[in-house]
């Protein structure tokens, strides 16, 4: 069993990195860094916003210089921590490197219903979501800009985790045992990151009907009884917005009628990766989930996903090789 020396915490705003991180840290006997609180005392001191100060980082490097120079030297300090940072994974290398993600509307309600402060501060839904999404996009394009890294990258991480049903104790569970070796320890090794999702946001890539034994209650039984962790891994595409599946539907099917929060998987392409045959990941998605696809895979599992852009505004395409309408 391999230990990393270090957690490093990355992920979306609302995602539940303060709340994991603390209790993770306690759990383990290791010291935490909050790089956040640190942006929040220097915004509240410059009377500013959390979102005013990173547009002021956009054009003055003092901000991140310092914030980078106190992550280098506690990387190269070797102390074993948890470092909750949106910019840690790029400084450590010895150390499992998390990445928390949750739906955009789950993520706002969480910040709308902790208290406000005056560096961060929301009066409605809709606008919590859109600054956190302004928030989000500023800090990508800084990093892009001044360190050539894009944060979202999943191919940065050793592990990201969807937390949008999931609770803070099964999420620290499967970290922790990721951390020490007894979850995905092949795929962390051989092939990062190891994806635990929410089995109800991955979309389909198959007609529900030509999906053989989806319906197997023995399997959905082995399956509940077995547990989450136990289930061999999807293998998952991302668009860089929405994960689907390139094999595993009967697995991911079991997992949404047992009602597990997260899923392992394995990331086979990403954005402009190759799926199969050259087809990138982007546009595998595009061809293959179509709101056929997506209607009768929501009403199977009682379930609701997004319609994607490309399917408000294609409908239902012709696959290449498919015979059209009236052939």
């Amino acid at each position: 069993m391999t230990v990393r020396q270090s957690i490093v915490f990355n992920g979306d705003l609302g995602s539940g990195k303060s709340t994991v991180s603390i209790e993770i840290a306690k759990r383990l006997g290791l010291r935490r860094v909050s790089v956040g609180d640190l942006y929040r005392q220097m915004a509240q001191e410059r009377q500013m916003t959390a979102l005013q100060l990173n547009l002021h980082a956009e054009l003055d490097q003092a901000v991140d210089g310092y914030v980078d120079q106190l992550q280098r030297d506690i990387a190269a300090s070797g102390e074993s921590l948890v470092m909750d940072s949106r910019l840690a994974w790029h400084f450590f290398t010895d150390a499992l490197k998390v990445h928390m993600i949750t739906e955009p509307t789950e993520a706002a309600r969480r910040v709308l219903a902790r208290p406000s402060g005056p560096a961060e501060s929301y009066t409605s839904l809709e606008e919590a979501k859109a600054k956190l999404r302004e928030r989000s996009e500023s800090e990508r394009g800084r990093f892009i800009v001044r360190y050539g890294v894009d944060k979202a990258r999943l191919r940065n991480y050793d592990l990201i985790c969807d937390t949008t049903r999931a609770n803070p104790e099964q999420v620290m569970a499967h970290i922790i045992d990721a951390y020490e070796g007894r979850l995905g320890a092949d795929v962390l090794r051989d092939a990062p990151p190891l994806l635990l999702l929410d089995p109800r946001r991955v979309y389909p890539t198959e007609d529900v009907a030509s999906l053989r034994g989806l319906w197997d209650s023995e399997f959905v039984g082995e399956v509940a009884e077995a547990g989450d962790e136990a289930l061999e891994p999807l293998r998952i595409g991302y668009t860089g917005e929405y994960f689907f599946v390139v094999d595993g539907h009967r697995r991911l099917s079991a997992a949404i009628q047992n009602g597990f929060p997260m899923v392992p998987a394995r990331l086979v392409a990403e954005v402009e990766e190759p799926v199969v045959g050259g087809m990138s990941a982007v546009d595998y998605f595009a061809a293959q989930v179509r709101p056929s696809i997506i209607h009768d895979w929501e009403a199977a599992h009682g379930i609701e996903l997004p319609l994607p852009e490309h399917a408000l505004l294609g409908g239902d395409a012709v696959l290449a090789g498919e015979p059209g309408p009236g052939a």
